[in-house]
């Protein structure tokens, strides 16, 4: 059996699926292969416990302690395992094959390989992961269920940021897959407006495992409530058709162009904008992004200029990102919904204006392998607004011009409501 095929193989085991894909690889290399007859028994109770075994092929039934009146018997299929989590240091049930039965064994000495502090990570504490790694890592708290918070140095915008939802759901279903199968499309709503001082749960359903397609939906929940849904399909690295008829559009090398630190430098000092708009950025609390971004067309617009409904810019982690392909495409995801929707409000700016907007749904579809880290083009344009709803569609593209990322969204745009006056008493 060589070294993919074991790789394979654990890639569908349930348990593991939460590690790193580099930590599977190494526990690749070390389990063995046992097989056993039909009637032979793989452990027996009392057993000294020598390592977690995975059924590879075949059937084993479980049999509780002699001693207990009603003594539980249960049948192991493939992907199943034994002998993780035992305490003390001997088994506490007989398994006897039912038929001719294969396991792999992860030899007790490398169980370690089983917990890792990273998601994303076998040999990096999430600390020393860059700031968009460690906001998309999630604590995985039972085999589907996961948890997520949001950093205090995350872009938030007095509520959960969208990509901060996006991100983390597909993070969480991409840890109940075979880290073969890597996402090619998304679908997401977003329900209810996230609170940023509680954590979020993630609940996965595992829809659909199939050869080379997988699909998932995940709920986000906080205080019992359903706040976000994603709908994502995963898809086994396949050969087929290839063609692009996307072309990227000319733009300037974001090497030569600003950073959005840099452009707010230039604007508090820009004497060509208003007064009360330089002493505004000044003054406004300004975090980083753990997303670099430069625009294409830097000029003296202010979010009350009337412009057209599109947007061309450069985009790319900030630090550098595991080679995780899932880790790259949840970054891609969390970016996406950073400036997109707020492009369909451009031809209605005008001075005073206050507006508000909401993303409704996200939709997202990957079409060749990225970079995340690396300089990503986003083209975005609406091509519609009407009855307080706005549209916009985006393609992204690598340096070489290759159209990685396609994506839709709908969002809520409107004015905002005045404050309602307060009441004063008049005793």
């Amino acid at each position: 059996m060589n070294t993919e095929s074991v790789v394979e193989f654990l890639g569908n085991v349930p348990l593991l699926q939460k590690l790193p894909s580099s930590s599977l690889r190494k526990i690749a290399k070390v389990v063995l292969l046992k097989r056993y007859g039909k009637g032979d028994y793989v452990v027996r109770e009392d057993q000294t416990w020598d390592g977690c075994y995975f059924i590879f092929e075949g059937e084993a039934q479980v049999s509780g302690p002699a001693e207990e009146d009603n003594r539980s018997e249960f049948l192991l299929k493939q992907y199943d395992y034994f002998g993780l989590g035992i305490s003390g240091n001997v088994h506490s049930a007989d398994i006897v094959a039912m038929s001719q039965l294969t396991c792999l064994v992860l030899p007790r000495d490398h169980c370690p390989l089983l917990e890792t502090n990273s998601i994303w990570q076998s040999d990096t504490t999430v600390d020393k992961c860059s700031l968009v790694e460690r906001i998309l890592h999630l604590d995985p708290l039972e085999l589907n269920i996961f948890r997520g918070i949001t950093l205090p140095d995350a872009p938030k915008f007095g509520k959960v940021f969208g990509g901060q939802f996006v991100g983390q759901a597909l993070a969480a279903a991409s840890k109940t897959v075979d880290f073969l199968k890597i996402v090619h499309s998304l679908h997401s709503y977003f329900l209810l407006v996230g609170d940023i001082d509680i954590p979020i749960i993630y609940q996965v359903h595992r829809i659909r495992d199939g050869n080379n397609f997988a699909t998932r939906r995940v709920d986000a929940v906080q205080k019992g409530n359903i706040i976000f849904i994603l709908v994502a399909s995963f898809q086994k690295e396949q050969q087929g058709f290839d063609h692009q008829e996307s072309t990227i559009p000319s733009v300037p090398d974001p090497d030569t162009l600003l950073s959005l630190e840099e452009l707010r430098e230039r604007r508090i000092t820009d004497p060509h904008l208003p007064r009360s708009y330089r002493n505004k950025v000044a003054t406004a609390n300004f975090v980083p992004w753990p997303i670099e971004i430069r625009f294409c067309e830097p000029s003296n617009s202010t979010n009350q200029t009337k412009s057209p409904p599109r947007l061309n810019y450069w985009f790319r982690a900030k630090g550098k990102l595991s080679d995780d392909q899932a880790l790259h495409r949840c970054v891609v995801a969390f970016a996406s919904d950073l400036i997109f929707s707020g492009v369909g409000l451009n031809p209605h700016r005008r001075k005073g204006l206050r507006s508000a907007a909401l993303s409704l749904d996200h939709a997202m579809w990957f079409h060749r392998p990225l970079r995340a880290d690396d300089w990503l083009l986003f083209v975005i344009v609406s091509p519609t607004a009407h009855e307080t709803r706005g549209f916009v569609t985006g393609e992204m593209f690598n340096r070489k011009g290759e159209l990685v990322v396609s994506l839709t969204q709908e969002a809520l745009l409107r004015e905002a409501r005045p404050p309602k006056p307060s009441v004063t008493s008049k005793l």
